[in-house]
């Protein structure tokens, strides 16, 4: 036998007959969110959708009421005593609370790690090239990890390294704050930052090209 699968619309009461036919979804379960003919107690306390006190009812009535209204009867407080109960379009509020949360994980910013590397013997203006890119990193919300990769014979001046990373955290003062401070890891000597709180980058600002001049006709 060959049974029709139907799709509920998105939005729609779940409660079309109280016969056990309703859908749950797994986030549901997990919580045990207990909705229609699921819910167990004798009587319950209920709200209506307009978030008034209705009162306490047989279970029965709250369900005959909830079907009337075209709604679902969803405990929204199972430990009390009676359970509390609310008219609700479950389905419609289901839709809203996920459309939150996209929302909410849209505009999240996930913190990277992000890494600097330079030699013992990197020029000045190659640091503050680094220097700049590290504030641009601080400025996204990231945080940077310095690194001085030594090889060779420069492994025998590691106080390079620290002199380098010290002159760096030093143009960082405000900008930046040192969550790790410099540490020998191998061949590399490296130290964590962080934005510093407070800490707000510059906007850039639009340049804008002033206008060329009218050639005016000679004969004029």
């Amino acid at each position: 036998m060959v049974f029709a699968h139907t799709r509920r619309k998105a939005g729609s009461p779940i409660n079309r007959d109280f016969r056990g036919s309703e859908r749950f979804d797994r986030s549901d379960r997990g919580r045990e969110v207990r909705i229609n003919a699921r819910i167990r107690a004798r009587e319950v306390r209920l709200i209506d959708e307009d978030g008034t006190m209705i009162g306490v009812m047989p279970l029965p009535e709250a369900l005959d009421m909830a079907r009337q209204r075209d709604l679902d009867l969803v405990e929204v407080s199972p430990m009390a005593v009676p359970p509390v109960c609310k008219l609700m379009d479950y389905g419609r509020f289901k839709y809203e609370q996920r459309k939150k949360e996209n929302e909410a994980r849209k505009h999240q910013k996930v913190t990277e790690l992000r890494e600097i590397r330079m030699k013992p013997r990197t020029g000045e203006h190659d640091v503050q090239v680094k220097t700049r890119k590290i504030q641009e990193f601080l400025a996204e919300g990231d945080k940077v990890k310095v690194s001085v990769l030594f090889r060779g014979r420069e492994m025998a001046h590691p106080e390079l390294g620290r002199v380098l990373l010290d002159s760096i955290a030093n143009e960082l003062k405000g900008t930046a704050t040192i969550e790790r401070s410099p540490m020998m890891e191998g061949k590399m000597m490296s130290m964590i930052v962080a934005r510093a709180p407070g800490w707000e980058p510059q906007k850039k600002t639009a340049v804008t090209s002033n206008p060329a001049p009218s050639q005016t006709n000679g004969n004029e």
